[in-house]
């Protein structure tokens, strides 16, 4: 959970809370939904959660409820952490990448899915090495250093096709080099949003979160990625929104907004877009 101040940044609470719900403490229940892509030889798993290697202290601040893991998710589809071969990481703040390395029954590190490499965006990387004040306190030594150490670790430097079907692009208002994958797929393009548009209640423009470094910059890379996304009908896939998995958007009278709101079952469901 997050507090919803937080997450609306300037927009009031009386406007925010009509689209999104919050408890009597104002924290908003959100997900932390990740994303397998099976290529036939490769199996890419983007972002990894927060994990569960922190402390009782830092979990009672993010009040983690449900009995929902990425272990479980995995297995409910017929995959191991074994069998991952590409794990690519939005950005690094703590509940994107905290899922990467795991502690065994002494406390030392592991990497979490042995046979993967890890991939990152190269300006993300190096925000990550030497901080600005505000993000020092969500990037977590423990979560990626491992990766770096045992030299599985690798950065992408520029946007564009990253593999055949998979395009990566970056965007810099809520962290520095944060990606955004965009996937082929039958039924027409679908976006991981990241941190981009966290949840689908934060498409209009202004609704951009406290919690991005640079939201004018926020703003204006959502305006043209939106608009993108409206013309080619591309499919949102919402990390954070505990309660719509995927939309498309159109224009309005108000501007971009939601068209449709649909699961990701029923969009690979659909009759293939030829």
């Amino acid at each position: 959970m997050a507090d919803g101040g937080a997450i609306f940044g300037v927009i009031p609470k009386m406007m925010w809370s009509k689209f999104y719900p919050a408890n009597d403490i104002n924290y908003c229940n959100l997900s932390m939904r990740c994303l397998l892509i099976d290529t036939g030889d490769r199996r890419i798993l983007i972002d990894t959660g927060v994990g569960d290697k922190q402390s009782d202290k830092f979990f009672s601040y993010h009040h983690l409820n449900g009995d929902d893991s990425l272990s479980k998710s995995l297995t409910k589809v017929g995959y191991q952490f074994e069998d991952i071969t590409d794990v690519v990481l939005t950005h690094l703040h703590f509940d994107h990448c905290g899922g990467c390395v795991n502690y065994d029954d002494q406390q030392q590190p592991y990497l979490a899915f042995p046979n993967a490499t890890y991939w990152v965006g190269k300006t993300q990387w190096e925000n990550y090495r030497m901080p600005n004040i505000r993000e020092g306190a969500v990037y977590f030594k423990e979560n990626m250093m491992p990766v770096f150490e045992a030299s599985r670790l690798k950065t992408i430097d520029a946007e564009g096709e990253w593999l055949p079907g998979i395009e990566m692009r970056i965007f810099n208002g809520h962290t520095a080099g944060q990606l955004v994958p965009v996937i082929q797929t039958p039924q027409g393009k679908l976006a991981y949003m990241g941190d981009l548009i966290p949840v689908m209640a934060s498409i209009p423009l202004a609704w951009v979160s406290a919690y991005d470094t640079d939201p004018l910059l926020s703003i204006e890379e959502k305006r043209e990625f939106l608009k993108e996304a409206a013309e080619n009908n591309y499919t949102l896939f919402f990390e954070h929104d505990l309660y719509n998995e995927c939309c498309t958007v159109e224009n309005t009278e108000k501007g971009i907004r939601m068209k449709e709101s649909f699961t990701l079952e029923t969009l690979v469901n659909q009759p293939a877009n030829v």
